[in-house]
């Protein structure tokens, strides 16, 4: 099948050789060009859950996926363009419009109420905003990011969905952790949703195929370790950081994990996710990492259709100066 948007030959090299089977990979390849679902999390700051199923079950066909995670909500219906976002509940600030794979971070986070948190890359506050509603506006959330234009946003989804609990920074992300690992000051639990290649959100942003490139990914890869040594000196001893991207490249990935684990006293946890997800691989172009990367997730769109990610969950097992 000929599609507007193909991938160049070294991406497509790369993902036939992590979804090696024939059959998977002409999965991921088809469901890479269809349009995503119609996810949404429900601000439990500003209203119940039961209470927007009902309203929004008076207009679309709506349904709660997931029995444990009751707040994400799939709309079924056919929906006009803009119709989602143009809603009274999506002004009021009642619902978060958010692509299930990045919910799946601040749950494996699973922050909670008078919590010290850290979000390092927190716009445009999907991450942000729930957090915070995890947390039912109670502690303290640190949300960080660097370009005025995203601040503004950040600021504005934070302000629409009722978040208190906030103090939004504007900082380069490795001179905050740096300036704050030289305090006293650390946190319980640190969200790194690391700028990436995004080779997962093919879906919702088609055009990255034509961008995509392998020296971004180098570049990147370093970066991203040092925002993992830098994030882990502000965690608190038994504090949990959450690694998380939305590519398929184990530069960016299983690489920076590994890095960690064999740098810094840190295990990696297992993780509990509502959808399917593929562990970790523990070999890559020669590379072999630590065995436990397996407990990573590779969350791929043909197995939960879906936009891709990648996450792992670390304890630090002593604070770090």
């Amino acid at each position: 099948m000929e599609y507007k948007y193909q991938m160049k030959p070294l991406l497509k090299e790369r993902m036939q050789k992590l979804l090696p089977d024939e059959q998977d990979f002409a999965e991921y390849e088809r469901i890479t060009h269809e349009e995503t679902r119609s996810y949404i999390r429900c601000n439990t700051l500003k209203i119940s859950i039961e209470e927007l199923f009902s309203k929004l079950s008076e207009k679309w066909s709506v349904k709660q996926p997931f029995p444990k995670h009751p707040e994400i909500m799939l709309v079924l219906s056919d929906l006009m363009p803009g119709e989602l976002g143009n809603s009274l509940e999506h002004t009021l600030g009642y619902y978060y419009i958010q692509e299930i794979s990045s919910m799946l971070p601040v749950l494996s986070l699973n922050p909670e109420p008078e919590e010290f948190v850290l979000d390092v890359f927190a716009s445009p506050g999907s991450k942000t905003t729930q957090i915070a509603a995890k947390m039912n506006n109670t502690g303290t959330l640190l949300a960080n990011d660097l370009k005025i234009e995203r601040i503004k946003i950040l600021s504005s989804n934070t302000e629409k969905c009722g978040v208190t609990n906030c103090i939004i920074t504007r900082n380069d992300a490795i001179n905050l952790c740096g300036n704050l690992s030289k305090t006293d000051f650390k946190f319980d639990k640190i969200l790194l949703d690391s700028p990436c290649s995004g080779e997962g959100i093919f879906r919702s942003s088609p055009k990255t195929m034509n961008i995509w490139n392998f020296n971004v990914i180098k570049g990147l890869s370093k970066q991203q370790k040092k925002f993992i040594s830098l994030a882990l000196k502000c965690l608190k001893k038994g504090g949990t950081l959450v690694y998380s991207t939305c590519t398929h490249a184990p530069e960016e990935n299983e690489e920076i994990v590994d890095f960690a684990l064999n740098n810094f006293p840190v295990k990696i946890e297992n993780l509990s996710l509502p959808l399917k997800s593929r562990p970790g691989i523990t070999e890559w172009n020669g590379k072999t990492f630590h065995k436990d990367i397996i407990k990573c997730a590779r969350i791929y769109p043909q197995d939960n259709d879906s936009e891709g990610f990648f996450l792992a969950k670390l304890t630090l097992l002593e604070e770090l100066k």
